[in-house]
């Protein structure tokens, strides 16, 4: 029986009433505070060893910048292999997927610990990326196995509350770990951190795709599904709202030792000062997604933190035009951006999966992909751009919002298209 990728549902502001992937399965206890574990996999892998950066260039006797490259090294595989981390969960569920990932990522984390040359550590940092990406990914589509429409978006916004604590934590947790153990109980601690995740997975997250909803994986109706998404324009358009609005903060999360050590005077361990106020913007916006899902249409909570985001940039540009960069100033704009990024983001996401219902997997996969790759792009391209001073990372972040915009802009316009009469 010859198979072809679905087309994309026509739907906005509203989702179906009935989601005809969901499995009738007890609530399952702490399951915001598992996916948000499984995606946090990711800025651990990417912040907690940043601290020990200078000692692993020193103690393999290569450079800094060399040493560095195994951020790319992680990334790259990272970017390439979310696109098929939801296309194999979606043939074979997302239980099995999600513990070979963890699995592999454990095992890939304790010989990094266990390296010896940096050819050594680039080749297991890429065996990470291609790993560390399952449970993020799957979990998104977890989601929308498990629940529907303002269900859904709290679901989401609670992943995204207890997910946004991780890039705040880890290069804390790195630090301390460095100091104390040396560059090798890093890697040993993302074991031990794998493990657990993986116990908890097996015991307590049951398999959320039966086995009837499930797609065939072969190499044909793969490609004719990738198409079918990536060929969407909404889809497209959509994603970018949401890539560009998180470059708009990550640029300085990536550039946290010049904009904090070299520009404003903070020592090596002072990182605080942009993780905390970044991290509690992502919990706020999170929380506020959570409480206004049914009380505002998904559409104006998008420009509620459209609206959000731009007073931050705006005021961060004039701010840094008008005064000297100095604590705490330079870091509010950063703290109420998060806000209106945060209030975006589970909107965003579920718009995105929710015009491919059948394949949330395979969406999730090339969601994950544009964001992943625009992340990249922003740390190696854009972010060094912007080093100069604490004025040209304000004009970075405002020109990158209005990117993101222009791409909701778009998505609505196409929509608008799609279906006439239905501008709410």
């Amino acid at each position: 029986m010859k198979i072809a990728a679905l087309p994309e549902i026509r739907t906005f502001g509203r989702v179906p009433e009935t989601n005809p992937l969901s499995v009738s399965a007890p609530r399952i206890r702490g399951l915001p505070f598992l996916l948000a574990s499984l995606s946090a996999i990711g800025p651990f892998s990417v912040d907690a060893y940043l601290p020990s950066l200078p000692d692993l260039a020193h103690s393999m006797e290569v450079s800094e910048l060399a040493m560095q490259q195994t951020l790319t090294a992680y990334m790259v595989p990272f970017a390439l292999m979310t696109l098929w981390h939801g296309a194999i969960s979606d043939a074979l569920g997302r239980r099995r997927v999600i513990l070979w990932g963890l699995a592999l990522f454990a095992i890939s984390s304790g010989v990094c610990a266990l390296a010896r040359s940096l050819e050594g550590l680039l080749l297991f940092r890429a065996i990470q990326g291609l790993s560390a990406g399952a449970g993020m990914v799957v979990g998104r589509a977890v989601v929308r196995d498990l629940r529907d429409g303002e269900s859904a978006q709290r679901l989401m916004s609670h992943v995204m509350m207890a997910f946004a604590l991780a890039p705040a934590i880890a290069p804390i947790i790195g630090g301390w770990l460095h100091t104390w153990f040396g560059w090798q109980s890093i890697f040993l601690f993302l074991v031990v951190y794998a493990f657990v995740i993986w116990l908890w997975v097996y015991r307590a997250l049951p398999e959320t795709l039966p086995v009837a909803a499930r797609q065939p994986l072969n190499p044909a109706f793969l490609a004719r599904s990738y198409w079918s998404v990536l060929q969407s324009a909404r889809f497209l358009a959509v994603c970018l709202t949401f890539t560009l609005n998180f470059a708009g903060v990550f640029i300085y999360i990536v550039s946290a030792p010049v904009f904090l050590m070299r520009h404003l005077g903070v020592a090596e361990t002072g990182f605080l000062w942009l993780f905390g106020p970044t991290t509690s913007g992502l919990l706020l916006g999170a929380w506020a997604s959570g409480r206004l899902a049914g009380r505002l249409t998904p559409r104006r909570t998008v420009w509620c933190g459209f609206g959000i985001m731009l007073a931050a940039a705006v005021g961060n540009v004039l701010l840094n035009q008008l005064a000297p960069p100095e604590l705490p100033w330079s870091v509010v704009p950063v703290f109420v951006y998060s806000v209106g990024m945060s209030l975006a983001v589970p909107t965003l996401t579920l718009m995105a999966l929710d015009l491919f219902p059948a394949q949330r997997g395979l969406a999730s996969s090339c969601q994950s992909f544009v964001h992943t790759s625009g992340a990249a792009a922003t740390a190696a391209l854009i972010a060094p751009l912007l080093w100069a001073s604490t004025l040209s990372f304000a004009w970075g972040s405002l020109v990158l919002l209005i990117g993101g915009l222009l791409s909701f802009v778009v998505y609505l316009a196409l929509e608008a298209r799609s279906r006439p009469g239905r501008y709410v």
